[in-house]
């Protein structure tokens, strides 16, 4: 059986009559209420953000009452905490699989598939195109996650750059576009993943893009205070709660995943898919039903290192298309951690 929950019983009320589900009321800092409310739950996905803030109460929850649990975060300090866990998890019999939506489920199934072609890679780069789609629990995440660095992984270490110092091109399926790298997930689970010590994340971006997120880590310490937030938390009140149903049907997305080994060759794949939060819907019940049946590995787990590479193209919509030869990069070696990469 199927349960919608939720603190707010009105809005709970409203989409459980249009889905016809059966609903629940409960609330996070309710610790008694939710351990009842998950007694009877094999499966939990938290939708609820800032992840940051609900993830923990949940996912104790779950341990508490044998519930695996799923979340749709691509808020990378999650994903560190959500691995503290891991020895808990697994004397729970519990999974703990944060990213079951389009971050990091998309990129991780299509990082392990170039790393499977190049099991020696030293290096993988991820790239996404570009969406205008933006929700109003989107906004307010990326607000909590403003730095003045990018975190990467080098040498098997996170570490921060500058914001604005990685950028290259990426060929999304017409032609080179350029990109900028973004503190992303994947820097933490395409690790555990593949294994790979170098690891960057791109998003494609115009010049007026890159140069407002360059303004943006710059004041990140200044946004980051009471008076900016709330009025940046006031703007977002002007946002739809979603993209509408025409809005997500015209923003497919497109993912390159890039891999290279110490002698610079190169393997690469792009990935299509639909607008992210369509895939989410897809990707994240796909993943609850197999668990469901007992398809799971317990502790913390990424996508791809359960269900494999090939996961994504059991969706709706997901396409993938090989590059036709290994090439060799254009590219210099990735420069070490120097004074302006800061370890993590």
């Amino acid at each position: 059986m199927r349960f919608l929950a939720g603190r707010s019983p009105g809005r709970l009320q409203r989409i459980a009559q249009a889905s016809g589900l059966p609903y629940r009321v409960l609330a996070l800092e309710d610790r008694s209420g939710l351990d009842a409310g998950l007694g009877d739950i094999a499966v939990v996905i938290n939708a609820a953000g800032p992840f940051v803030t609900t993830a923990r109460p949940m996912i104790e929850a779950c341990l508490r009452t044998g519930t695996h649990y799923l979340d749709v975060s691509g808020e990378l300090p999650v994903f560190q905490r959500m691995h503290r866990y891991d020895g808990a998890a697994r004397a729970a019999g519990v999974m703990v699989m944060p990213g079951a939506g389009f971050v990091v489920a998309a990129t991780d199934c299509v990082a392990a598939h170039v790393s499977a072609h190049m099991p020696d890679a030293c290096y993988l780069r991820l790239a996404l195109s570009h969406t205008g789609l933006m929700s109003r629990g989107s906004y307010t995440t990326m607000i909590g996650l403003l730095r003045e660095g990018v975190t990467v992984r080098r040498d098997g270490r996170l570490c921060a750059v500058p914001a604005g110092q990685l950028e290259r091109g990426f060929d999304y399926g017409e032609g080179e576009r350029l990109s900028t790298a973004a503190s992303w997930a994947d820097v933490f689970t395409a690790y555990c993943t593949t294994g790979i010590p170098n690891i960057e994340v791109y998003v494609e971006a115009g010049a007026w893009a890159r140069s407002f997120y360059q303004l943006t880590a710059y004041f990140a310490e200044l946004l980051r205070l009471a008076p900016a937030r709330k009025l940046l938390a006031f703007q977002a009140r002007f946002l739809p709660e979603g993209p509408s149903e025409e809005q997500r049907a015209t923003a497919p997305r497109v993912i390159v995943a890039e891999v290279e080994d110490r002698y610079r060759r190169c393997v690469g794949a792009r990935l299509h898919t639909p607008d992210g939060y369509s895939f989410t819907a897809l990707s994240a019940l796909a993943i609850a039903e197999r668990a469901i049946a007992g398809d799971v590995r317990t502790g913390f787990q990424t996508p791809a290192g359960v269900y494999g590479a090939d996961f994504v193209l059991s969706l709706e919509g997901v396409r993938r298309e090989d590059a036709t030869r290994t090439y060799r990069s254009r590219d210099q070696r990735y420069p070490q951690v120097g004074p302006e990469q800061r370890s993590l």
